[in-house]
């Protein structure tokens, strides 16, 4: 599911069995990110699939990227693996206006 930013954040802020998921590369990652995200690197293939699998389905995980493309696309594969509940954040970390963790 696609959320703007207020939704996303009224949401997982509301839930307390939330997990905020980075899907970025740990480059992009070290750049910063929002607080108490785990990165997990779509574009690290069957990496990223093993990664996911070891996740608690239970849970709902709110998931970014950049722009919210490849978020959007995690959810999709996060969805396949049997995942019911993911949102994806619309305009990604590039149009978030929370505060950002600098490493």
């Amino acid at each position: 599911m696609n959320l703007i930013q207020e939704d996303w954040v009224s949401q997982f802020e509301a839930d307390e069995n939330a997990v905020i998921l980075d899907v970025r590369t740990a480059e992009e990652f070290s750049e910063g990110f929002i607080a108490n995200a785990i990165n997990i690197d779509i574009h690290s293939g069957q990496d990223f699939v093993n990664e996911i699998e070891t996740l608690d389905k239970n849970k709902k995980y709110y998931v970014y990227c950049r722009s919210g493309m490849r978020s959007a696309k995690a959810c999709e594969i996060m969805n396949q693996l049997g995942f019911e509940n993911t949102y994806n954040l619309i305009g990604g970390i590039t149009e978030w206006e929370g505060q950002i963790v600098e490493p």
